[in-house]
């Protein structure tokens, strides 16, 4: 499968000398084309001014990056691109439906086509009743709505979104979230930057992680979120000794007032060694709760080691 994004040594550096700052540093990065890809990383970690460079926005110091096969910035290969961008500016004077009409002029559209396309995006984004208001009267999340109307009108190829689902309500994330598979199933492919992990979790086929400009991690979903099971145990009398036994035991242990901990573990038979623990040093098993390893889990776990090494 081809490639629908290629970044190879990518790197932005501001100012000179001592006071220069490199949000993005060497980035080397594949994207397939299909594929919906999470970009993540804590605030500084280089995923907007990446974007911005894809979009061509930002000129990168040194490196490269292609989109669809042609180098950043082609003139051809723009009209296949979709961006949302993270901070919203708009002409809040032009009506929705207006407003939406000049940015599918802008893609060379015509008269019929800028009808059905304006009337359809509307709809998918939950703007239809309000197609005649005027953009400076919207609430924050209908104007990030309208942002999403706008990347999406062109039917691109490749749609780059930055923290989309800023200002969204539970209902604006869940139509965002359809619209993104809607796209992705016929052939689109997205690349997304959010601090909502929970959203990138469902909808993600492929997560890299940033910090301080680099890739720190790339994988399938899958593979970011291991097959390991984190617990929530409450004991009775848990000998020192005991609680030295699952510090060994597990990936990694906190333990709380009153008997209670967390520990990670890697699979079932784990589980029933802690619990072997537990029972033969004399404690009392109170409750032993598992639960999923979420990508939140996986993504802090992943920036904290990257921060001691």
């Amino acid at each position: 499968m081809r490639a629908a994004i290629e970044i190879e040594g990518l790197t932005k550096t501001y100012g000179a000398g001592s006071g220069s700052v490199t949000p993005v540093d060497g980035l080397s990065l594949t994207v397939a084309s299909g594929e919906i890809f999470g970009l993540l990383g804590p605030n500084g970690a280089g995923k907007t001014t990446t974007i911005k460079m894809l979009a061509g926005l930002v000129f990168p110091s040194s490196g490269s990056a292609s989109l669809l096969g042609n180098p950043v910035g082609h003139v051809q290969t723009r009209v296949r691109i979709g961006y949302l961008p993270e901070s919203i500016s708009m002409n809040t004077f032009m009506r929705a439906a207006e407003y939406l009409d000049f940015h599918a002029r802008l893609y060379g559209m015509g008269a019929a086509r800028r009808r059905q396309k304006v009337a359809d995006v509307l709809e998918q984004t939950g703007l239809k009743e309000s197609a005649e208001s005027r953009v400076r009267n919207f609430s924050r999340g209908m104007m990030q709505r309208m942002a999403l109307a706008q990347a999406i009108i062109n039917e691109p190829e490749l749609l780059l979104l930055d923290e989309p689902a800023s200002a969204l309500d539970p209902i604006g994330r869940r139509d965002l979230r359809d619209i993104i598979i809607r796209m992705r199933n016929r052939g689109t492919t997205v690349l997304i930057n959010s601090h909502l992990l929970s959203e990138v979790e469902m909808i993600c086929t492929r997560i890299g992680i940033m910090n301080r400009g680099r890739l720190i991690r790339i994988g399938e979903m899958g593979a970011i979120i291991r097959p390991v099971q984190v617990v929530d145990v409450k004991t009775d009398g848990l000998s020192a000794e005991a609680m030295a036994s699952i510090e060994e035991l597990a990936a990694k242990v906190d333990f709380l007032a009153g008997g209670s901990f967390t520990a990670m573990l890697g699979n079932d038979e784990e589980i029933a060694r802690l619990v072997e623990i537990i029972t033969t040093s004399g404690a009392v098993l109170r409750e032993l709760s598992p639960r999923n390893m979420t990508l939140e889990a996986a993504f802090l776990e992943e920036i904290a080691a990257a921060e001691r090494s």
